[in-house]
Order: structure tokens, then sequence, then C-alpha cells
């Protein structure tokens, strides 16, 4: 019943986040390469009367990029979205959206001047009804078209440079595991070449970020089909877990009786079609996933191969992950040592922090693990489990951000892999993020984590670090200082010594024996280092 009620909220959505607008999606848009849709609170494109945008020329990042990628003008992706337009809506103050008719992450209200700050929960803290809930939200969005949004089934080329659009409608979970696919399917190169060491959202300093933002995105969409402006994704906190705990028909759908690789008949997700998994098809048609019914979820937990990925992670592990203080290093791909991106992506050895990708730990030790449908990126989101997954990875970089408080200039600006430095657009967004928009504590961005909230030890000792930190490089500073304080203390007392008794000093008589109240609340304090 709550189901077919939510149905009917799809009559009133408002402009959504995802991949081509539909308004923009047709031959004149591409032809001018312009997607500047009016607003419809005054009509006009961007909503520039009322001054919430207006349509510019996209500025494109000019920095310098790695050697991973060594073709230039082969994607459509590269230099996104200039390929299929290079004006498009910018947002003035805490507008956004491809029209400039939505809030910035974290505002609300009529003019998004209201800060907000929602709060993500462990799912199995979730009361029952709260749960339902959420699987219910979820079963809508897998069955409600999106009404904002379409999704590109064959390259701008095949498009004829845009003279024959080619798009199509999905439904507004797809659209997401669409995206998903997009950002990391391989280059299509003519005939049967493919390049495949090309990822606009993994192996390199992006992908904590570009996550971050698909999952608001993700969240914002739910947030409008059901009207229910106060969902927010739960997490599945797996440090230590010795199975899939949620890998049941109470949550995220239990193990098939007959075919292990399958999900349990009484599970709502049995009946879920999955797209964009035939990777090595659509390279050999030289296409793109035109997001067809694919079969079943698969996910077969726990028997992975062990020897890629023998256990699920520990606490030992992501601590140690914590303790890394390098956000990025090296070649800033899957090679990179001493990185906390990649040693929580995975790639890296959780317990010494060197490169070994023959070796799957942390976040991808999770996809190997559900050993289905999760275990191929580019298909890895048509398993609902994923946003439980990533909102926990998510909530570990926030951790990690609160601990180090690094400046904006710590995300890479130049030579990291093509997509991947900071003022690069992530892809395929539309309306446009940079990856630096995103390396920000979640709470700029509205949202936080209950076990981050908690007064915990570990809460305070994530806050205290870097405070321990600064101080322990200023310390020989501070000991000089001292000792330079004390000399010039001691001299200055000695003068004046010195001069009172050549004064004849100060009748003890008349000698105030306390302060009155009037002079001591004028007395000022001062600690200077």
């Amino acid at each position: 019943m709550l189901l077919f009620a939510l149905g009917f909220l799809q009559v009133i959505l408002q402009p959504s986040t995802g991949q081509f607008p539909r308004v923009c999606a047709n031959r004149q848009s591409l032809l001018s390469k312009e997607c500047c849709p009016p607003w419809d609170g005054d009509g006009s494109p961007c909503g520039e009367l009322s001054s919430r945008g207006s349509c510019e020329n996209i500025l494109l990042s000019q920095a310098p990029l790695g050697p991973q990628f060594p073709f230039s003008g082969v994607d459509d992706r590269e230099e996104w979205p200039s390929v299929f337009y290079n004006r498009t809506c910018r947002c003035e103050g805490n507008f956004m959206g491809y029209n400039c008719g939505e809030c910035k992450f974290g505002f609300s209200g009529l003019n998004c001047t209201e800060r907000q700050v929602k709060t993500r929960r462990n799912i199995f803290q979730l009361t029952i009804s709260e749960k339902n809930k959420f699987l219910a939200y979820l079963n809508l969005a897998k069955n409600i078209p999106s009404q904002d949004y379409v999704i590109a089934i064959g390259t701008y080329a095949q498009m004829n440079n845009g003279s024959n659009p080619m798009f199509r409608d999905i439904n507004v979970y797809d659209l997401f595991v669409w995206m998903h696919y997009y950002a990391s399917r391989d280059t299509l190169l003519g005939g049967s070449n493919v390049w495949r060491d090309i990822d606009f959202a993994h192996e390199a300093p992006g992908f904590l970020p570009w996550h971050r933002a698909f999952l608001l995105m993700w969240e914002r969409q739910i947030q409008k089909i059901t009207g229910d402006e106060n969902f927010t994704i739960p997490y599945w906190d797996w440090r230590d877990a010795e199975d899939c705990g949620v890998c049941n028909d109470e949550y995220m759908g239990g193990r098939h009786p007959t075919n292990p690789n399958l999900l349990s008949p009484a599970s709502i997700f049995f009946s879920w079609q999955v797209i964009c998994t035939r990777s090595e098809e659509y390279n050999s048609q030289q296409a793109l996933c035109s997001a067809t019914s694919e079969g079943p979820i698969r996910r077969n937990p726990g028997n992975n191969d062990k020897s890629r990925t023998p256990r699920l992670p520990s606490s030992a592990d992501v601590e140690f992950c914590l303790s890394l203080t390098q956000y990025e290093s090296g070649p800033m791909d899957k090679m990179a040592n001493y990185s906390f991106r990649n040693t929580l992506e995975g790639f890296a050895d959780p317990q010494t922090a060197i490169s070994n990708p023959s070796q799957s730990g942390l976040h991808n030790a999770l996809h190997i693990y559900m050993n289905g449908s999760m275990s191929q990126v580019q298909g890895s989101a048509n398993d609902p489990i994923f946003v439980l997954h990533h909102a926990f990875v998510d909530s570990i970089f926030e951790r990690w951000l609160r601990r180090h408080r690094p400046m904006l200039e710590v995300y890479p600006a130049a030579n990291a892999p093509i997509g991947h430095n900071r003022e690069n657009y992530m892809v395929p967004f539309i309306p446009l993020y940079r990856n630096g928009e995103f390396f920000k504590p979640s709470r700029e961005l509205g949202y936080d984590y209950a076990y981050l909230q908690e007064p915990a030890l570990e809460s305070f000792q994530d806050f205290l670090t870097p405070y321990l930190e600064q101080a322990r490089q200023i310390w020989p500073w501070l000991v000089g200082a001292a000792v330079f304080g004390s000399v010039v203390t001691a001299v200055l007392t000695r003068h004046i010594r010195a001069c009172w008794k050549k004064k004849g000093g100060t009748s003890s008589e008349i000698q105030p024996l306390l302060i009155e109240s009037e002079d001591y609340n004028n007395i000022t304090y001062q600690s200077n280092f």
C-alpha cells in the first residue's frame, strides 16, 4: 500500500540531479551545445530574472593530466561535458540544479537560506517501520520513471555529432546504476579496440569525492520521489563482521534455497533486473549500455576467491587507514603507496599501505566478498547493498577529514589521471560539480553520521589529533620562546627593582593591601607565546 501511495507523488516532482537533462536531450540543444533550461519560477533561463543564475560558457581546467590515458579527442567524457555542451547554467549563492531551481546540499527554504544537517544512521538501528520504509523507497525508485533525466544510448559520433540524438527513458534507481557504469566504462577506440585503463570514478583521487556526490544526489532523488525530505541513506558498519549481516529477507535479501547465486524469492529484490553488466559485449559492439534488462541480481556472499579477499575488513584495518596523513601520493592511481585514498579504496594493503592490486582490502573487499553483481565495477550499483556499503566508506572518509583537517590544496590540482584533478568536472553529472567541491566535511554538505556524533573517546581523539600534531611541530619554538621570555622577565624585574631603590620605594603605609573591585574588573589577562 505504501508503494502505491508513493507512486502518486511523481506528478509533483521538481527537477533533480543526474545525467542528461531531458529538456537538453534534443537536436537543437546538442547542435548549439547549450543546456540552459528555464526555471519554472519565472520562466527565464537559469532563473536569471530572479537572480538565481545565468547561462555561461563552461570554464574547463587547463591543468596537466597524468600519463595513464595517452589519447585525446577519442572519448566523449574528456573535458566533460564540452563534447555535448559548452554553455550551462551557473548558479548564484546557494542555488543549484541544471536550471538553478534547487538548493545546494545543506540548504533549504524558498531562497535556499536555511542551513540543515541530517543524520545518516546504522541500518540495524532503524525501527522496523523505518527499515520497511527504506526498502519501499528503494522499490519505488526501481519502478518509477525519471521525470527529468534520460540516458545516452550512443556516443556523440554515433549521434552524428548531435544531429541524431540517441537517448532513452530510465527508472530512477537505474539512472544511478547507469551513471556509475558510464563513469567507469572502457574507452571505445573503433573496430574491436578499447582502452581499459580509464575510470572517472575509481582508482584515483576523485574516488571518494565522486561517490560522496553520487550518494548525495541519490539521497535527494529519493527525497523527491517520496516527498520525505528527512530521508537519509542508512549505512552498514561491516567492521569485524563474520558474514553478511544484511543478506537476509528482513533487510537486503537472503540466499535462494536452490540456487546460492540468486536472492530469496521472499525478498522484494528477487524480481529486480540488472543493467549494464555485459561490458565485453558492449566493447565488441563498440556500443554503450542501453539499460535493457540483463537478468536478476546475483549474490553469493562469502563464496569468493579467498586468496584475493580472505575476510571482511577489521576495525584495525580502518584505524590504520585513518592514521595515514597523505590523501594521495606518487602516480595517484591504484599503484600509489601510503595513500589514504588508495588504501581505503582497497588497492593498497590495509596493514602497510603498500600497493598490492592482486589483493582487495577495505572498500574493494566488500565488493569481492559479495561474489556477484557487486563484484563487477561497472554494474556494481545494481545491488542495493551498494548504497549501504558506500555510505559507510564515506563515513570513513569523513573521519579522516575531521582527524587531519586538510586544506583544499591537499587534493591534487594537476597530474592526476584523466578526470581526477581538483578542478575537473565529475563525469557524468549535470549540473556540473568539480572534484574539489566535495573534499570538505560532510556537515558543510548538510549531513552527518550517527556514530560520529557520539561522545566517545574515539571521537575526542579524532578531534585532538590535529592539534597535537601541530603542537609537536612547533614545540621547539615554544620551548625557545619560553626560555627567551624567562630571560627577558628576569632582566626587567631586576631593572625595575633597581629603579625603585633609587627613588626610595613606596611607603608601606599607603600601599593598598587588596585591589579595589573597579581596578580588578579593568585588568586584562594575556598569554603570548
